[in-house]
C-alpha cells in the first residue's frame, strides 16, 4: 500500500486485490483531509480505513506476510484442532492417519509444510512467488535456444521491455532496435516484434535486436 504524491493529474487509485473495507470516495476524502489533491495510490492488500490513514500519515508501513507452518507431519488430529491441511499435503504424507481428508486451509496467509518430509514445499514456493508479485523472463540469444536456467526476475509492476533491458545493462535500451517476444504477452505463438513500452508476462522469452 503506497501513496505517491505528484504535481498534477488528480487522484489515481489502483489495486491488485478487491477492496472490501474502504471505498474510493473514502480514500479521496482522507487524502483531501491531509490536503493531498494529486497522488498515485496503490493497494496490494485489503486495508481498513485506519490502516490507510496510518500510511498517509507516514507512521506505519504495511507489507505482505506469509506464515510457514513447519513440522505439520508431527501433529496429530487432536493437536491439529481447527488448523486445516490441504488435500495435496494429505496425499503426500507418510502418515496419512494423522490427517483428515475433510480438512482445508483456515489460517489466512499461511502454508503448512514439513521440511523434514519435504511435504507441500512446492505449494510454498508457488505462494511465495505469488506474494512477491514477481515475473520470470527468459533470454534468447540470436540463433540459439532460450536460456531457461537463469531467468531475469522483475516486479510485476515494472516488467516492460525497457525494465528488462535495464536489468541486464543500462545501455541496452538505448541500443534496442526491437525485441522479439514469445509468450502470453503477445498475440502470435511464433513471436512478435515489440518496443520498449511492451509489458511482459511471466515466463515470456525475449530476444534483443540492436540497431
Amino acid at each position: 500500500m503506497t501513496v505517491k504524491k505528484k504535481e498534477r493529474g488528480g487522484i489515481a487509485i489502483s489495486n491488485t486485490v478487491p477492496l472490501t473495507h474502504i471505498e474510493p470516495e473514502e480514500i479521496r476524502a482522507v487524502l483531501a483531509e491531509y490536503k493531498i489533491s494529486n497522488a498515485d495510490v496503490s493497494f496490494r492488500c485489503d486495508p481498513t480505513l485506519d490502516e490507510f490513514i496510518d500510511v498517509v500519515e507516514g507512521g506505519r508501513v504495511y507489507i505482505p506476510c506469509l506464515y510457514v507452518l513447519n513440522k505439520i507431519d508431527a501433529i496429530s488430529i487432536e493437536e491439529l484442532g481447527n488448523t486445516l491441511i490441504s488435500p495435496q499435503l494429505l496425499s503426500k504424507s507418510s502418515s496419512p492417519s494423522l490427517f483428515s481428508p475433510d480438512l482445508l486451509y483456515k489460517i489466512p496467509d499461511s502454508v503448512p509444510i514439513s521440511a523434514r518430509e519435504w511435504l507441500n514445499v512446492d505449494e510454498l514456493i508457488e505462494v511465495m512467488w505469488e506474494k512477491l508479485d514477481l515475473v520470470r523472463i527468459y533470454t534468447k540469444p540470436k540463433g540459439k535456444q532460450p536460456d531457461y536456467s537463469a531467468p531475469v526476475v522483475l516486479r510485476h509492476s515494472r516488467c516492460s521491455v525497457e525494465d528488462f533491458c535495464n536489468s541486464i545493462h543500462k545501455d541496452i535500451a538505448k541500443q534496442l532496435k526491437y525485441a522479439m517476444v514469445y509468450g502470453s504477452s503477445v498475440k502470435h505463438s511464433r513471436g512478435q516484434k515489440v518496443g520498449l513500452d511492451h509489458q511482459l508476462a511471466d515466463e515470456d522469452v525475449v530476444s534483443i535486436v540492436k540497431k
